[in-house]
């Protein structure tokens, strides 16, 4: 129980990243498109502890390489245009598609890893 329950967590915690996405996205939110995005860093400063808490090992297979992306992916959300102190255009064109890409990838694993947790339990 406790594997689904912090699975749970860290799945919530996972989708909730992506209301920065809806924020910028749909007008009646964009108001509060700064304030998520803090909210959004700082979540991802933190994920790959709510990660430990639901897996102590990077596992094998799939889970391996969910594991890399997902760790890539907050490696590189620490490395922000606002860390690297860089304006360039190109730069943040190259980090934002980056990013994306590999969260998109994170959240379809989530779903595929999820859907076999439940199928074979």
């Amino acid at each position: 129980m406790y594997k689904r329950w912090s699975g749970m967590v860290l799945a919530l915690f996972i989708v909730f990243q992506w209301v920065l996405t809806l924020t910028r996205i749909i007008k009646k939110l964009r108001k509060h498109a700064i304030s998520m995005q803090t909210i959004h860093k700082w979540l991802g400063a933190i994920s790959p502890l709510v990660f430990y808490i639901h897996s102590m090992s990077l596992g094998y297979g799939y889970l391996l390489l969910l594991s890399y992306i997902f760790f890539s992916n907050t490696l590189l959300g620490y490395f922000n245009l606002d860390v690297i102190k860089n304006n360039s255009d190109l730069l943040f064109k190259g980090w934002m598609i980056a990013h994306v890409a590999l969260s998109i990838i994170v959240t379809i694993m989530m779903v595929f890893h999820i859907t076999i947790v439940f199928y074979y339990k």
